[in-house]
């Protein structure tokens, strides 16, 4: 296990070290300055900004001046539109906005999803297996960018239980949570029940019933372990996507987090805003991608490492 540990780690690490590159030269090559967007200024004073930050000095210049500092502080320089701040700061205060948010919106789609396909997998071919699959399917059909604004305007404009935007109160987590768990609950629901019905046609499921273990044991004892397993193995993309799709949700709601953050960076050419981000959530995708490999591999033994 160290050694399969050890060796994603590396890998992880190669692979951001690659998207970081790609994205320091597509955001060097990609049309328009940071600097573009300034009223009034002079292109004596705008050059002199673009010395100031470096941009003046050849691409591969910059590239080692950029990494030289990451690699050896962690330091992702200052940001070009918030000049008051770094993107350390800006990181620090955003991030735990979107983690917060990630982990209720995992909750609610891990909940909504492993519930409904257990339950559709005791009651096949009934309508308490229709309906649940039915809603999975439009869950999957229907993107996020159409739910938010529906919940919007249902929940907030009409009957006015919740706020349009904000993350101050414990309400303003509901919509954007429910939002982004909504899609990844359809997909959870399917998977868990076509494992749950495989488990539950398997020998030991039968010979726990001959037994007389109760149908709670039996489900909960039993099957769940290995009805779960496709749910594991697609955690890692659901992980990923719940964090890609913060930038959609935030953006809906006005939530302060990082993915608004990285709209907003790439719209006014805030090149170290943009490198920071892609960096930290490339690196956070790899590491729980890891993470639910490891799970996969601790409730099913029979997983090779190697």
């Amino acid at each position: 296990m160290l050694k399969f540990i050890a060796s994603r780690l590396v890998q992880t690490v190669g692979v951001v070290w690659l998207v970081a590159t790609l994205t320091f030269v597509l955001v060097r090559f990609a049309p328009g300055s940071p600097f573009d967007q300034e009223r009034n200024v002079s292109p004596e004073i705008k050059a002199n900004m673009e010395k100031r930050y470096g941009l003046d000095q050849p691409v591969w210049k910059q590239y080692v001046n950029y990494f030289g500092p990451l690699i050896a502080h962690g330091d992702f320089g200052p940001s070009f539109k918030y000049s008051n701040r770094t993107v350390t700061e800006i990181i620090g205060d955003a991030l735990p906005i979107s983690f917060e948010m990630g982990f209720w919106a995992l909750l609610v789609a891990l909940t909504l999803g492993v519930g409904a396909g257990v339950l559709a997998s005791l009651r096949r071919n009934t309508a308490l297996d229709w309906l649940p699959m039915s809603l999975s399917l439009v869950g999957i059909s229907v993107p996020i960018f159409v739910v938010g604004p529906l919940l919007i305007v249902t929940f907030s404009i009409h009957l006015g239980w919740f706020n349009v935007n904000g993350w101050n109160e414990p309400a303003d987590r509901v919509l954007p949570s429910l939002t982004l768990g909504f899609y990844y609950a359809a997909y959870f629901a399917r998977l868990t029940r076509g494992g749950m019905l495989e488990v539950l046609s398997q020998d030991f499921i039968r010979t726990a019933r001959a037994k007389g273990a109760s149908e709670g044991r039996v489900v909960l004892r039993h099957a769940l372990r290995g009805g779960v397993l496709p749910v594991v193995s697609f955690l890692g993309p659901a992980l990923a996507g719940i964090v890609t799709g913060s930038f959609t949700i935030e953006t809906i709601f006005h939530i302060p987090g990082l993915g608004r953050y990285f709209i907003q960076a790439a719209l006014n050419r805030d090149y170290t805003l943009v490198m920071g981000t892609v960096i930290l959530f490339a690196s956070l995708i790899g590491l729980l991608n890891l993470l639910a490999d490891v799970l996969l591999a601790w409730l099913n033994p029979r997983v090779k490492l190697d």
